[in-house]
This record gives C-alpha cells, structure tokens and sequence, in this order.
C-alpha cells in the first residue's frame, strides 16, 4: 500500500504534465466547456485508479481516460438533443393552475400524522392513486400500503376531530347509530 502523502505527491509531480497535455488533447476535439468538464472527469479517474495510472507511461493511459470520457460526454450531448427535439414536438408546455390548497383545519391535521402518513394520504386524495400505484411510488407492497392508508386515514381522522372540537364546532352523528 502507498502512503498517501507519497501518493499525492507523486499525483502533484505528475498532474500539471498531464493536464496541459490532456487539456490540449481536448481542445482540439470538442467545445471549451466540454473540455474542462472532461479534463476533471478524467483528473479524477487518474486519482482514483492511481496505481494503474502512475505504473508506467502516464501520458497515453491519460488520453485513452480521456477519449472515453469524451465518448461519454459525447453520447450525452446528442441524448439531450434528442430529447430536446421530441419535447419540441409537443409545444409549449401548458400551465398547470395551483392545486387548491387545504384548509388551515386540513393543513393542520396532516402536519399533526407521521411524514409517511401524510405522505401517503396525499398521494391517495391529492394525487388520486390507488394502492398498487401508490405502492409503486414508495416501494412496498400494494397490501401493506392498503394497511397503512387505513390507519393513516384514521389517525387524520381523530387529528381533524381534534381540530373541529377545540373550534367548537359539534361532530355531526348523522348516519352513526347509536
């Protein structure tokens, strides 16, 4: 195992060689931005992969770090292109209005569940999901999901009588039996 500040001073005595090198080999390939974010990409893969690098010649495994590092950044670029046409293709985007917001009672009994009650009430009543879609957001199971937005539901619930008694406001018992 090398010692790191053996390492890094070893890295510190190579690096401005294989930058201005690699830096050149970019320039004459891709645009300036592209070249100094994959002069960092391939900085870094030098660092990481130090023992490998610093083994023997330094100059050309630089450059082959760095012809893949542009190839990677290469591919992305057209990817963005590619999804920047197809969004063009549906237009402009259309404004969504606000969602209404709750009412302060409402607001205040979901601040009173868990986050991950909350959450899941939302995603039932705001975002209209069922179980199994909701189940697909959060990772788990469309059963345990019915089980917890059951007890979720019941506990903002008792949260919103909470809130509706220290109001003074009276449950209504209409359709409960006695």
């Amino acid at each position: 195992m090398v010692n790191p500040d053996d390492r890094r001073q070893r890295f510190e005595t190579v690096a401005p060689a294989v930058i201005a090198a690699v830096r050149r080999y970019l320039a004459r390939r891709t645009d300036p931005a592209t070249a100094d974010d994959v002069l960092q990409e391939t900085l870094l893969v030098c660092w990481r992969r130090f023992d490998e690098a610093f083994a023997g010649d330094v100059l050309p495994w630089a450059y082959g770090v760095a012809r893949l590092c542009l190839a990677n950044a290469e591919r992305s670029h057209r990817r963005q292109g590619r999804l920047l046409t197809r969004m063009r293709q549906f237009g402009p985007p259309t404004v969504v209005p606000a969602p209404d917001l709750p009412d302060e009672d409402l607001a205040s009994a979901l601040r009173a569940l868990r986050p991950a009650d909350a959450e899941l009430v939302r995603l039932w009543a705001w975002e209209e999901l069922t179980p199994s879609q909701i189940a697909t957001v959060l990772g788990i199971s469309a059963n345990a999901v019915s089980i917890r937005l059951h007890r979720a539901k019941q506990k903002l619930r008792h949260e919103l009588r909470k809130t509706a008694a220290a109001a003074g406001h009276e449950e209504s018992t209409e359709g409960s039996r006695p």
